[in-house]
């Protein structure tokens, strides 16, 4: 029998303590996590079809001293087999090979070298998630040198294709799991520690790599992965995440955009006001049953304003005083004179970061993913609809003085006091600052839009292209409008394996890992490395989106979450200060330390 048919079983007992569950040590880590329920898929036996990597088909690149395998297959029964496939870059450094006389190299492990901090048996391995708007990844069919840059840190980098929105949810973080699975079902056979594998990404790709790190071994993914032939009996979860403007937490994003933003509309009709309306009500609802709570043990809730609208509270003062901290993190870091027009950070109109240190990635680009070329915007290649600009203020020129640039601010309206003494600005209200700062640049129904042209609509479709309704608080909202039969329709219906579209988006949703709130608290291993870092004046999802997910890490248990809105920077690969791959690199070693 050919021995990509052959049927393989190999005990556990008889595998190193790598291929274990690795989440399942994160999970005792985690201080309130008392039981855990994983994938059947990732317990017993290890059970494929797949061949493992073939120790005699290793190509080399002399240049950048990496040994590789390109189109590795991920999946048995994959969907399609050109894109589900998986490429393997290893530092030369960590193999012992020998020219097989075609091109190839056969070669064995050299677990005595050291490259960096690290050695065959203890390199990280990092996947990007390059997948904006929730596209597919391309499967690489070549070399690429963007690998020199990991390689050389002595990381393992790999580079899966994956299929996107428009073969319909999970199918993203589904053919990411199989690849991590086959990753592990090579313990040994491959250079990389199994119990650090970090997965990053931005917009769709920083979403994608957030569920990845939440839903570790969720038996939600069972029926999903057996579909595709992805590898049983190991894990597919994470030791760390990074994301960059994550667009995730799907299931109350319409209701976040417009209690955040909703106010910076105009225009709208009688039934598209009273719509949004009830979509922030909805969110004010939603954040007081959710319960986060700060570093202090309060929790955070919502309550009416004095003009009667959920725009008070301690979650309101809270999301406020992030926007404070990240001005002031701006005011500290930047020197003056600062020239506004060169820079991607201090306010709209600029492109660099303070102190003349910018940050890579200033127009959202796809430089952490798998080939896309780094000057290729977000924007570009998302097919995310948007409408408009997220500020009404435009900084050019140079300001002398951090009160030169207060009153730039100012301009329009006083909303932003600065107390020489303390060195420490206030905003006036959260109002203030999303309509200079951050106005609504999506319709309203931001994310499962009315006539379902949004790209959401078709991530949660079933694979012919077309958009359906599936955010049931939107649903609830529409009652006794035109759109109230569209939705009830909609969200009837079950894909190919009967699932219901409320199932997909609990998969698609970090959160419903995390919180008490939802049914799905404690039923998977949870990354216990987080970074999240995003652009404060981006209008593609509102700050809540991240600052909900790194509350409710921390409310979990989870110690290493390193989280950060960044001034004045839009929806890109944000940073304080310093290039975004080298933060990455960087905060990988320290995670490891």
């Amino acid at each position: 029998m050919p021995k990509q048919n052959k049927l393989v079983f190999i005990n556990l007992s008889l595998l190193v303590s790598g291929i274990l569950l690795s989440a399942c040590t994160n999970a005792e880590n985690v201080d309130n996590q008392t039981k855990v329920s994983t994938s059947s898929l990732s317990s017993g036996q290890v059970k494929t079809t797949l061949s493992k990597v073939d120790k005699t088909k290793w190509q080399y690149n002399s240049d950048d001293k990496i040994y590789y395998q390109i189109g590795i297959s991920y999946a048995a029964n994959p969907t399609d087999s050109s894109q589900q496939t998986l490429s393997i870059f290893v530092p030369a450094a960590y193999m012992t090979a020998t020219e097989n006389g075609d091109g190839t190299y056969t070669a064995e492990l050299n677990t005595k070298a050291n490259v960096g901090n690290y050695t065959a048996n203890t390199a990280p391995i990092v996947i990007p998630i390059n997948t904006p708007g929730y596209s597919s990844m391309s499967a690489l069919t070549e070399y690429t040198s963007q690998a020199k840059t990991y390689t050389d840190e002595g990381f393992i980098y790999v580079s899966a294709g994956l299929r996107g929105r428009d073969s319909g949810a999970p199918s993203g973080v589904t053919d990411a799991k199989a690849a991590i699975r086959y990753l592990r079902y090579n313990v040994n056979q491959i250079a990389g520690d199994m119990d650090r594998i970090f997965v990053f990404g931005m917009s769709g790709g920083g979403a994608q790599s957030s569920i990845i790190g939440a839903s570790g071994d969720s038996p939600l993914y069972d029926d999903y992965l057996k579909q595709i032939g992805a590898v049983e009996g190991v894990s597919d979860s994470v030791s760390g995440v990074m994301a960059w403007c994550p667009i995730t937490n799907l299931d109350t994003a319409n209701e976040a955009y417009e209690w955040s933003m909703g106010s910076t509309r105009s225009s709208l009709s009688t039934e598209e006001q009273t719509i949004s309306d009830g979509l922030a009500e909805a969110y004010s609802t939603y954040i007081n049953d959710l319960k986060l709570k700060d570093s202090k043990g309060n929790t955070l809730e919502l309550t009416k304003s004095t003009e009667g609208i959920y725009q008070a509270g301690s979650y309101y003062d809270f999301v406020k005083q992030t926007v404070e901290e990240s001005l002031n993190t701006f005011l500290a870091n930047t020197t003056f004179p600062y020239d506004a027009s060169s820079s991607s950070s201090g306010g709209p109109g600029g492109s660099g970061a303070p102190g003349g240190n910018p940050p890579s990635g200033q127009s959202g680009d796809t430089s952490s993913g798998s080939g896309e070329s780094k000057n290729t915007s977000i924007e570009s290649v998302d097919n995310i609809q948007r409408s408009g600009s997220s500020t009404s203020l435009s900084l050019t020129g140079t300001y002398n003085s951090i009160e030169e640039y207060i009153a730039a601010l100012n301009s329009q309206s006083t909303w932003i006091t600065y107390d020489s003494n303390s060195k420490k600005a206030t905003i006036t209200s959260m109002a203030d600052f999303v309509k200079y700062m951050k106005s609504a640049t999506k319709e309203m129904a931001a994310f499962d839009a009315l006539d379902k042209s949004q790209g959401e609509n078709e991530l949660f479709g079933y694979g012919d292209g077309q958009g359906v309704h599936w955010d049931s608080r939107l649903a609830t909202v529409v009652k006794g409008t035109n759109y109230e039969a569209d939705f009830k329709t909609d969200l009837a219906k079950t894909d190919s394996l009967g699932k219901s579209v409320g199932e997909r988006i609990n998969m698609y949703t970090p959160l419903y890992y995390l919180s008490k709130y939802y049914g799905g608290y404690q039923t998977s291993n949870v990354a216990k490395n987080w970074r999240i870092r995003s652009g404060l004046s981006q209008g593609d999802t509102a700050l809540s989106t991240e600052l909900n997910l790194s509350v409710a890490l921390q409310n979990y248990g989870i110690k290493n979450v390193d989280f950060a809105t960044v001034w004045g920077q839009q929806h890109t690969e944000a940073e304080v200060t310093g290039n975004s791959t080298t933060n990455f690199i960087e905060w990988v070693n320290q995670s490891l330390k």
